[in-house]
This record gives C-alpha cells, structure tokens and sequence, in this order.
C-alpha cells in the first residue's frame, strides 16, 4: 500500500492531535448492562462516545444519498487508480502515528502464508499481538460518575485519528480542524493492529448500543467504505452476545474488555476496518442467487459449499435498500440472541453476513475476518501446523443448521421484498 502526496503538503500540519480540553473525560457512547446486587438486577450504562472539548479533522459526506449512487462493476483489483481525499486523510494519518511509534509493533512484518487445500485460507502469524501486557483498569483510566463509567481520554487521546459526519454541499468536504458533530463516526487507530490501516470505527452520538446497528449508522459505515474507494480496505463488524465468545476470553478481565486502549463491557460489538491486498476467500466462494429485484437494486446470494453459512447483500445501483434490508436483518438477529459477523467488501457494494449458532455445545463464535477465510495466529506451532481441515472445522462449528439457515434466509427476503416497495416502487 502507498500513501500518495496530499495536494496540501502542510496537510498534517494542520490536522493536529485532538485539542485536550480542561476535563479529560470522552465518554463513548451508551451501553446498558445489569448488574446483580442484593438479589436486585440493576441497569447501568458504560459511556462509549460522546466527545466533548476537542478539535480533530473532520471528512463530511456529500449531501448525495446512497439511493443515487452511480452503477458500479464488479471486484477487480486497480492498483492506479485515483486515491480518493477520505483514503489519503486516512492513510496519512495512520502512518504518521506508526512513526511516531503508537502501534506496539509493525504489523507489516508479520509473516503471511496461504494455507495449503482448495480453499486457500490465509494465515497470518504475529506473536506480538498478545493482549496479556496489558495494564488493568485502574482509577486513572475508568472512573464512575452517576451510573456511568467514564474513559479517561488524557492518556490516549493520540489514538484518534479524525472523524466523518454527513454534510450539507454537493461534493465531499475536509476541514482540517473541527468539533466533533453530532452523529458522527470517529476513527481511532488499533495499536494492536492486525493489518494495516487497522482502525476502529466508533460512534458518536447515537443513543446507546442496543442501536448500534441501525440503518443510520451502517449507511455511513458503509459510505465510509464507498469513499475510501479502494477495494483492499474492509470493514468487518461482530456482535458477540454475552458470554458468547471465548475468541476474546484473554482479554477479559472480570467483565471488562480491553481493545488497544479503548475499554468494553460484556458482551462485544465493534466495527473495525483494514486493508487485505489480496481478495478474501470468502469473496471469490460461488454463490446462488436467492432473491433479486433486478436493475441493480439488490441481489441477495448465498454461499455454495463454504464453511460457514453466509448471505451476500449485493447492489450496484442503490446501495441504500442493500444498508436497510442488512440494518433489519441484523436487527432480528440481535433480537433472537443470535451472534453475527459481517463483512463490508468492494467498496460497499457487497456484504457478507454471518449468522453464527450459540448452543451449550457451541459456546464460542468467530470473529468476521475468520469467517472471511483469514486467521490469525500467535504461536509459530500453531502457524506452521494450521491446516485446511482444522479450520473448516473451525467455522463450521459455529456455522447455522440448514434449518436454521433457511430461516435466515426466508427472513432476509421478506424484508427485501417489503423494503423493495417502498425504495423501488415494486
């Protein structure tokens, strides 16, 4: 990956660190978790992102809808292509903090293999990436106010790269320096990266995360996706309900869990994205077609003979009735206490979803770039002896029964047949 000269050379100049304001706290955000006390549930919340006092660059979107995007093709790789303003601000800001040393390793380092079988999974193995050194809450970070816990920005404020707003104009904007608006999505960088260009996407300014996945908020994750323009980047989400997941077990400690330095509660829901310069297999895994309202609004898909069950939401032409039917979809499945990943690909116009089954005997679930056919591993034993079978076994674990999965997918197109009225005019 190549960073390209910005046409303002004092561009990072200008862009300078978020501004630290007299109170130190930026709280993130809303969760609700229950706590048992004297026989007695009690609700409380864990503040994940409302940022006040600090100025950091801010991308706003054209006014342009989803519902009017241009007609696109299909993955293909362009390695000459133009690097798009949002792509260049991320990139920039990304390197700079590598060289100023914020990433506890270089991640560009690790070794990569192709993981012999017809399927070639990839395998990454990266030994540093071990959350164990990783210092526990203490009063300087976590503090209580009322019935919310508070993150203590002071320490970390250097992870926020910049954040992306809708806006007002015809063309897309960058202002070098800004409060953070209201219903936004801030970029913090992952010192523990896992691929370049790994950041967090983290919202601001929506209630609480029981809506976290609501089609507002995936519509701008997804034009996130759509203006970096480049289809190396992804951006993957997993909702692990409680107790679900034991691929985060060590990073637990007692009901907190510690990503780079941002802290979570319960059970773990986060966006991520990143750059894979190679298509995943997941992306080139045949598919049938399930449901498809024709002149590119939305195809819905499923995988053939893949590990895990997955659908594919594809739309060329209006990817806004792609965002709704998923936002819904996502909507019953956390409903359903049903754990899910999904995958944002080729520049938003396609996305995978994972619906993940959680029994006694099934009490884990995988993470989406897993379930996309990459690994990672922090031990060489365990690299060098990865095999195919193993991680079919893996994935297919936590893959639905074809009951359940037929469900999955009766529900997905009854949803886009009822979206399809209103967006289409069907």
């Amino acid at each position: 990956m190549v960073v390209k000269q910005l046409k303002d050379d004092n561009f990072l100049l200008k862009c300078a660190p978020p501004e630290r304001a007299k109170c130190p706290q930026f709280p993130f955000g809303s969760r609700k978790y229950s706590e048992v006390r004297d026989g007695t549930v009690e609700v409380k919340h864990f503040v994940l992102a409302e940022v006040r006092g600090i100025q950091i660059p801010l991308y706003c979107f054209a006014s342009q809808s989803l519902a009017n995007s241009c007609r696109f093709g299909r993955f293909s790789c362009i390695p000459d292509a133009e690097q798009s303003i949002l792509e260049s601000l991320l990139l920039a800001q990304w390197e700079d903090k590598m060289w100023k040393g914020i990433y506890r390793y270089d991640v560009t380092s690790s070794e990569m293999k192709v993981i012999g079988g017809r399927r070639k999974f990839l395998a990454q193995l990266n030994e540093e990436r071990n959350m164990d050194h990783l210092p526990d809450p203490d009063g300087n970070e976590v503090c209580c106010r009322g019935d919310s816990y508070i993150f203590d920005w002071m320490k970390h404020h250097e992870e926020l790269l910049f954040c992306v707003a809708s806006g007002e104009n015809a063309t897309p904007e960058l202002i070098p320096t800004a409060p953070v608006p209201n219903v936004s999505i801030l970029v913090l960088s992952n010192v523990t990266p896992v691929e370049y260009g790994h950041v967090f996407l983290v919202p601001h300014g929506f209630t609480s995360l029981s809506q976290f996945m609501d089609a507002r908020h995936l519509e701008m994750v997804t034009r996130v996706a759509m203006e970096v323009n480049n289809r190396s980047f992804r951006v993957f989400y997993d909702c692990c309900m409680e107790g679900a997941s034991p691929y985060f077990q060590d990073m637990r400690k007692d009901r907190f869990v510690k990503l780079g330095n941002f802290l979570y509660l319960g059970d773990l829901n986060e966006l991520k994205a990143c750059y894979f310069s190679n298509p995943l297999p997941v992306e080139v895994t045949p598919m049938v077609t399930l449901w498809d309202s024709g002149l590119g609004g939305l195809r819905i898909s499923s995988l053939i003979d893949y590990p895990i069950k997955a659908l594919l939401f594809e739309s060329t032409s209006n990817i806004k009735i792609s965002v709704e039917v998923l936002a819904e979809t996502c909507f019953c499945l956390q409903e359903k206490n049903i754990p899910f990943s999904f995958l944002i690909s080729d520049c938003g116009r396609s996305i995978f979803l994972f619906p993940q089954m959680q029994t006694s005997a099934t009490s884990h679930s995988v993470s989406g770039w897993e379930c996309s056919g990459y690994f990672l591993f922090k031990s060489r034993n365990d690299f060098d002896e990865a095999t195919e079978e193993a991680m079919v076994n893996r994935l297919g674990d936590v893959s639905l029964d074809e009951q359940g999965f037929q469900v999955v997918k009766e529900l997905c197109c009854s949803i886009a047949s009822k979206l399809a009225c209103l967006f289409l005019g069907e």
